[in-house]
């Protein structure tokens, strides 16, 4: 292969300096991108790929490209939202330690404040991920689980000695999500008429209640 060959083949992968690869991770993005302004804004059953499409500035080749159909690009978002969430809350708890009571206010108020803030993350979570047939299954029982596993390592870190039993520390880790998902998702779909306060009071009560509890025990 003659130099000059090489150097065509190499240009041909790249534009602009970007790789082939690069350059689709991007478009990918963008469509992650306009996944959630599109689907957070109008809704996923009113939502189209030529939407998508129109919102990312790109055109369907490029979608499917990525994905197969408009559910997987759902799918996507929904997984990512619930990632940065649990990254948000986990750095929000960790940052009000040792303080137990703080603790439980700061992850809360992380949770409800990224929901009020952005409605789009909102009805993406809490409104279609319940309608989207694509997420029935292992989609959403897996958020639960990622999110039922956080609960657990901050009350077991909290509570070293107290909760020794790690099968009872699950159920109550469960308990707690489940908990405060249906307070969130009631104050979603009541399109957050409850005063931020009072929702954030309910949220924090089972957890302080447990808090309480084995403060007791020590």
């Amino acid at each position: 292969m003659t130099a000059s060959t090489s150097k065509t083949k190499t240009a041909s992968r790249q534009f602009k300096g970007l790789t082939l690869e690069e350059r689709k991770q991007i478009r990918r993005e963008k469509f992650i991108d306009a996944g959630l302004q599109s689907y957070g804004t109008h809704g996923f059953f009113s939502v189209t790929i030529k939407d998508i499409c129109h919102e990312a500035k790109l055109t369907e080749r490029y979608f499917y490209e990525s994905f197969k159909r408009s559910e997987e690009l759902f799918k996507v978002v929904y997984l990512q939202l619930i990632s940065d969430l649990q990254k948000n809350i986990v750095q929000a708890v960790m940052q009000a330690a040792p303080d137990h009571e703080q603790m439980i206010e700061a992850g809360l108020t992380v949770l409800l404040k990224t929901l009020k803030d952005d409605p789009r993350i909102a009805r993406i979570l809490f409104i279609d991920a319940v309608l989207v047939q694509e997420l029935h299954g292992d989609t959403i029982y897996e958020s639960f689980t990622r999110f039922d596993q956080t609960i657990f390592n901050i009350i077991t870190l909290i509570f070293p000695e107290q909760l020794k039993n790690k099968s009872e520390a699950s159920l109550i880790a469960t308990g707690l999500n489940g908990y405060v998902t249906q307070i969130a998702m009631r104050w979603v779909v009541g399109g957050f008429k409850q005063p931020f306060a009072e929702v954030l009071s309910a949220s924090c009560l089972a957890y302080r209640g447990i808090l309480s509890f084995l403060n007791k025990k020590k």
